[in-house]
């Protein structure tokens, strides 16, 4: 609904407010301003002061066109666009259905020709606002930057160079989702004090952003600011599976937030627009939840939960949650045979597993030489001599499991014959030099080629096994991206290959209904939004040490879901009660990926393994129900003691595990009944006595 409010310096601008129960936002236009995003608050705020926002305020479209840059400051940053400024409001429509309420604003510059529509979506009870944007144009234009999440008015009437704190989490191979919280002051950003002589601001940002095909290998895709004045949080993600970027910077005295898919400056990316070009930008979802501090980190991870489970293409798996074994980690390591996979089936029937995954060597015929062989994704015959891989499949089968195999689609290595028997075009590829990374070209998902070999491949070992379950991987990143033969820019090559892998799963487990695909890339380094509302699991990392494991698994539900976080549970029979305690109890808040040479338990040590996963059956609809807590804060990589849980209504399952160092005695706050191990109290607390490396799951009732 458009109203006109009382008090503006120009009459004709009006204020467009709108959101659900617990969000709001108000939108400035009119015949002579671009449509500004004023403010956005939770209802449990008091309501922000619009007019003394209204000078920050930054347009609901900021884009750049080639040609033309900023308008009225200069630098870096990715505001002010001279577009932007000229598009006007042409109309809005807004609708309710289902407890989603969708809200459309359509703009135009009459000067370039440019025209977009500005989608905002909320849903009842979720303080998150989903944004997006399509572009189009008559003539020929070319987009630099373009995002719906520009937010304005941060900090306003503080020293926000000292009370806006920024959380951003690095996100290191095998040491993933290790957030930092940090003034901005401390980040580089300060109040220089120029918009005392009618300047923007410092034309400084501080910057976070991802290049190449891996959208988590460096930072997380999401991040957070909060206002030590309320405890107020305002969280970010950005639904890319490649490249992106966000930034703060100080403009008239106030903070702004700008998240983006791929950009000219940071990417090698332009748009293309006209008679046959259109433009959708990636979805960006900014979650706000106010004060006291000591529960917003909380709410922002039940926020996210919750928009999480709304957003994702629905699977079984989500609610089943089965019990997986995956050979690789320290156990086969990629070197399968009938011969060693044997003891391993059944050791993991014998324990209970669930799914069987038989992950990567089960094509190689070269004795372990095959990295830069892949493509054709043929069954080895020299590994499984008897019967073939087929034979072995069907010991898992008959095992009362469900098999599964792994797959890297995406890479062709340089020589598998398949490299010369596609198209150059199915490649990635600049400058016509077909790009290889590590012995491996990269597969361009757009070319028709390209996919239908993959399609004739997964086809083929779902038809020919009956896989319940195939894990994708990717262990290479090929650079900026493909200029795809045609001498588009590489950043957009990349960000078309992606989405056009998105599309490709989603159509495999359409044509397999019930398949379970995993997500991977080298552990964690896809971990973003748009592949969690894809891949209904993903893998977090490749950490082998399993005393290592507690700090990614605790962290990793402000970043996806508990119910779709595969995490190694690695077992063998070297390893003390405790130690397998430790390792189990890692992965039964999440979904269990058990690991290691299971073969080698013995039958103490197997009861072991086997009660923690019936126990893990016990509250897995708990846990596929649940949003995250961390009693302690989130951890440190080195953090002694480590608590994580999660609440399901009145219930509070906490995984508590104490490491090296720190007090003997923990004082959690809280009693709870001791689910695992089982000859641990039956129940404990307030105060936790542990020894290092052991660890507890606790039920606790009546937390809500």
């Amino acid at each position: 609904m458009t109203v006109t409010l009382p008090g503006l310096v120009d009459g004709a601008e009006q204020r467009l407010a709108w959101g659900n129960d617990v969000l709001r936002l108000v939108v400035a236009h009119g015949p002579d301003t671009t449509p500004r995003l004023v403010a956005l608050w939770h209802t449990a705020e008091t309501r922000p002061d619009l007019a003394a926002l209204r000078c920050s305020a930054l347009p609901v479209l900021e884009v750049a066109l080639a040609g033309e840059g900023r308008s009225g400051t200069a630098g870096k940053r990715h505001v002010d666009g001279a577009a932007a400024q000229r598009m006007r409001l042409t109309g809005t429509d807004a609708q309710r259905r289902d407890g989603i309420g969708r809200l459309r604003l359509h703009l135009a510059d009459e000067q370039s020709g440019l025209r977009a529509t500005v989608h905002y979506e909320v849903a009842d009870g979720i303080p998150v606002l989903r944004s997006w944007a399509e572009l189009s144009a008559e003539n020929d234009l070319q987009v630099e930057h373009v995002t719906t999440a520009a937010v304005a008015g941060l900090g306003h009437g503080g020293r926000w160079e000292d009370e806006l704190m920024l959380w951003t989490a690095a996100n290191p191979w095998s040491g993933e989702f290790r957030w930092s919280r940090a003034a901005l002051a401390e980040r580089g950003l300060y109040d220089v004090g120029m918009t005392r002589f009618h300047q923007v601001g410092s034309k400084n940002r501080i910057s976070l952003t991802s290049t190449g095909a891996w959208s988590t290998s460096e930072h997380l895709a999401m991040g957070i600011v909060e206002d030590r004045r309320s405890g107020r949080m305002l969280a970010w993600q950005v639904a890319s599976n490649t490249t992106w970027h966000a930034e703060l910077g100080d403009r008239y005295g106030d903070v702004y937030l700008a998240v983006f898919g791929p950009t000219l400056l940071e990417h090698q990316w332009t748009g293309r627009l006209g008679k046959d070009y259109s433009l959708r930008t990636p979805a960006i979802d900014l979650a706000v939840v106010p004060g006291p501090a000591h529960g917003a980190l909380e709410a922002v991870g039940a926020a996210l939960a919750a928009h999480r489970r709304r957003i994702r293409r629905p699977h079984p798996d989500h609610r089943a949650l089965p019990v997986v074994y995956n050979d690789f980690l320290n156990a086969l390591m990629s070197d399968p045979t009938t011969e060693r996979e044997i003891p391993l089936i059944e050791a993991a029937a014998d324990l209970g597993v669930e799914t069987f995954v038989i992950d990567a060597g089960w094509y190689d015929d070269e004795g372990g030489g095959w990295w830069d062989s892949v493509g054709a994704w043929e069954p080895s015959i020299t590994r499984f001599p008897d019967g073939g891989l087929d034979a072995v499949i069907d010991r898992i089968k008959a095992a009362g499991m469900t098999p599964g195999l792994w797959l890297e689609p995406e890479v062709v290595g340089v020589r598998s014959p398949i490299a010369g028997q596609l198209p150059p075009e199915a490649f990635f590829q600049r400058d016509g030099v077909r790009i290889a990374e590590w012995g491996r070209y990269q597969l361009d998902l757009r070319h028709p080629a390209a996919r239908a070999h993959l399609d004739t491949v997964v086809d083929r070992l779902v038809t020919r096994f009956g896989l319940g379950y195939l894990k994708l991987d990717y262990n290479v990143d090929t650079g900026p991206g493909t200029d795809g033969g045609t001498g588009e820019p590489a950043g957009a090559g990349l960000a078309g290959h992606g989405q056009a892998l998105l599309d490709w799963v989603t159509a495999i487990m359409d044509r397999h209904p019930g398949l379970v695909v995993e997500g991977c890339a080298a552990g964690g380094s896809r971990t973003d939004p748009a592949s969690g509302a894809v891949f209904p699991i993903q893998s977090l990392t490749d950490q082998q040490d399993f005393r290592a494991m507690p700090p990614i698994a605790a962290s990793a539900p402000l970043a996806i879901l508990p119910e779709q976080a595969g995490v190694w549970a690695s077992t063998d029979g070297s390893m003390s009660r405790d130690d397998l305690a430790f390792s189990l109890i890692t992965a039964m808040l999440g979904r269990v990926h058990l690991a290691g040479r299971i073969d080698t338990l013995d039958t103490r040590q197997r009861g072991t393994v086997r009660e923690a996963l019936a126990v893990h059956r016990r509250v897995r609809a708990a846990v596929a129900r649940s949003t995250p807590v961390w009693p302690l804060g989130l951890p440190g990589w080195r953090d002694p003691w480590i608590v994580a849980g999660a609440r399901d209504g009145d219930d509070l399952y906490l995984a508590v595990w104490r490491r090296d160092g720190g007090d003997d005695v923990l004082d959690l706050g809280v009693e709870g009944e001791v689910l695992f191990p089982p000859w641990a109290p039956a129940r404990v607390g307030p105060q936790i006595r542990l020894a290092p490396h052991c660890a507890l799951l606790l039920h606790v009732k009546g937390t809500s």
